[in-house]
């Protein structure tokens, strides 16, 4: 995981060089994302880019990395920049994590909290936010889309219209069973995954009424693609709208913002906002 991580941390996208102000338009402003804070903790923040013209709406990125506190939103910074330069408002944050005083519910609290943070920032449009998360911040994304329905979530001024999910941990049981991230699940839980865990757990949620997209690369040896193609399976049995496309690579391919893979979800990300 380092050695390819290493490499997604280094793809920054490259200015663009007129040869002459003649023969070529002027290089785009760089968009420089704006820190927010959403609490007094120094991981509850969360970096907004907004695109340069009209926005179609929210994207809220969660990073992965199993929860834990090694792991930072510097993940998510590459597709925020896409996403921006693609007419979307990108919304990076960060969480605390099991480390540093995340873990449940405290991780759920704060995703809870940044999404709520959209609702009191200047001319953002609450009316169309999806979530967009890799790994545990799949997980993260999908339970998002469902999270009104429990206690200490209830009022929810933003509620997320779509999510999409980037070789996410979707069944925590499933996760904990198969020992992912070398006992992830029960750190981040506090205890082995059970039944008793609905709250926390997206398949256990299964049906939610807002579209559920996943993507999976076929050779992911870190985050089975049968956590995302299980979780669909479940969701459509039970009448959601939910779907899986698994496309070559590993577990790094979908957040490789030069992959065919990222392309794909910018599309995924147009049909889930109605465009």
């Amino acid at each position: 995981m380092p050695t390819r991580r290493g490499v997604l941390l280094g793809l920054v996208a490259l200015p663009l060089v007129a040869c002459s102000q003649q023969s070529q338009p002027a290089p785009e402003k760089e968009r420089k994302p704006v820190r927010l804070a959403y609490g007094d903790d120094a991981s509850q923040f969360g970096e907004l880019t907004r695109p340069s013209g009209p926005s179609k709406g929210v994207v809220v990125v969660i990073h992965g990395g199993f929860w834990k506190a090694e792991y930072d939103l510097e993940l998510g910074r590459p597709l925020a920049r896409s996403l921006a330069e693609q007419g979307w408002t990108a919304w990076n944050i960060e969480y605390r994590r099991v480390g540093i005083g995340g873990g449940a519910p405290s991780t759920f609290d704060d995703v809870h909290a940044a999404i709520e943070q959209l609702a009191t920032v200047d001319d953002v449009d609450t009316s169309r936010v999806l979530t967009l998360g890799h790994s545990a911040g799949g997980h993260l994304a999908v339970w998002a889309a469902g999270r009104q329905r429990y206690a200490g979530w209830q009022e929810s001024r933003v509620r997320v219209t779509g999510a999409l999910s980037q070789a996410g941990v979707l069944d925590l049981v499933a996760a904990d069973r198969d020992d992912l991230g070398s006992g992830a699940v029960p750190a981040l839980l506090g205890h082995a995954a059970t039944a008793e865990d609905a709250r926390y757990d997206p398949r256990q949620q299964v049906p939610l009424d807002v579209p559920v997209r996943c993507i999976h690369g076929r050779a992911d040896d870190i985050v089975p693609p049968s956590q995302s193609s299980d979780y669909v399976a479940a969701a459509t049995a039970a009448g959601a709208d939910a779907a899986v496309e698994q496309v070559d690579g590993d577990h790094f391919v979908v957040i490789d913002v030069e992959s065919a893979a990222w392309t794909r979800q910018l599309e995924l990300l147009d049909e889930l906002s109605g465009r």
